[in-house]
């Protein structure tokens, strides 16, 4: 997989409450992935980019919720794909270091 693919398959870490107990308790980090990554691509993407050896993969598509204008015009929000990766007993990626 190419430098340029890697890059543009993590998104960005997805934080929230839900996350950060799933962290504490299963060892996972989450992840807001491109739409069309796959598994073994987001796999890839994490050990290279954060030099972790990573578990399994869960990923999940979430609808885009429906909005109401304030002209009473019906939007809808843009779809999105979630990945929960569960590390390797021992390994840890800290986003805090980063900043």
């Amino acid at each position: 997989m190419n430098q340029e693919r890697i890059l543009s398959t993590i998104v960005g870490p997805h934080l929230s409450e839900k996350t950060s107990r799933i962290s504490e308790k299963n060892n996972q980090v989450t992840f807001r992935v491109a739409i069309d990554a796959t598994k073994y691509e987001i796999k890839q993407a994490v050990e290279s980019l954060f030099k972790v050896q990573v578990r399994e993969v869960q990923v999940i598509n979430v609808k885009g919720k429906t909005k109401r204008t304030a002209r009473g015009k019906v939007r809808s929000r843009n779809d999105w794909k979630k990945a929960y990766v569960r590390l390797e007993q021992g390994q840890d990626i800290d986003f805090a270091d980063m900043a």
